[in-house]
């Protein structure tokens, strides 16, 4: 028996895109569910798509608190769509748990080669717990612990937390962390990394020692809880 087709729950106000989105995701094999509206969305993710591709200018809720919404109870990949190319914008779609960023106006080559880059990500998560000395991820329910204390973490330095800890040991590079978190042309820069990971530091210690994330100056990090 032949598995069923992914799901994509397509997320944008204007009709042609969705159209085109439509479209170009159906001739590669997927089943397409569309919405015109935030609210629209949140319905419909009911239905469990696999993929979430979202606009973030909508016409009732922001495309930010969409990602929230969703993220409040599932773990479904989303990449974002939006005309806004700020790098602060993208860090906030990052941030509230987005896992691509995609500037409009898009070639529908580069999207699917997204489409399917961000599912790979999300399957080869394996299981559903990371567990690394006495830190604790739970990968569907995007929380965190150190010595049984609850961690407050932001969905960008989960998603970095996590591509560190898969990679114990060993010296993890700005542009691996950038590949293992998000596309690598959709996140910001290795300052950016640095302030995100220093605020992941900073938790961590706050609840336990030692430092678990070493950094290897101008080339990325390594997790080691030996030290």
């Amino acid at each position: 028996m032949s598995a069923a087709p992914l799901k994509v729950l397509v997320v944008d106000d204007e009709p042609p895109i969705r159209k085109l989105l439509r479209l170009g995701l159906s001739t590669q094999g997927y089943d397409i569910l569309d919405a015109p509206s935030g609210k629209a969305a949140l319905e419909l993710i009911g239905q469990k798509p696999d993929l979430v591709i979202l606009d973030l200018g909508l016409p009732d809720l922001t495309g930010i608190d969409v990602v929230h919404g969703l993220r409040g109870w599932s773990a479904v990949p989303i990449i974002v769509l939006s005309a806004r190319d700020a790098e602060q914008t993208k860090i906030a779609a990052l941030d509230a748990g987005a896992d691509d960023y995609i500037t409009k106006p898009f070639a529908l080559e580069e999207l699917m080669a997204r489409v399917e880059a961000v599912i790979r990500r999300h399957r080869g998560h394996g299981g559903s717990r990371l567990v690394v000395g006495d830190v604790s991820l739970d990968l569907s329910q995007g929380t965190a612990e150190r010595g049984g204390h609850q961690l407050t973490l932001t969905g960008f330095e989960f998603r970095i937390l996590a591509a560190l800890m898969r990679n114990r040991g060993r010296l993890v590079t700005y542009a691996q962390l950038a590949e293992a978190v998000w596309s690598a042309d959709a996140g910001p820069g290795s300052n950016s990394l640095e302030v995100h990971v220093s605020r992941i530091r900073q938790k961590l210690e706050a609840h336990g020692e030692p430092r678990l994330i070493h950094t290897v100056r101008g080339i990325g990090y390594r997790f080691n809880p030996e030290g």
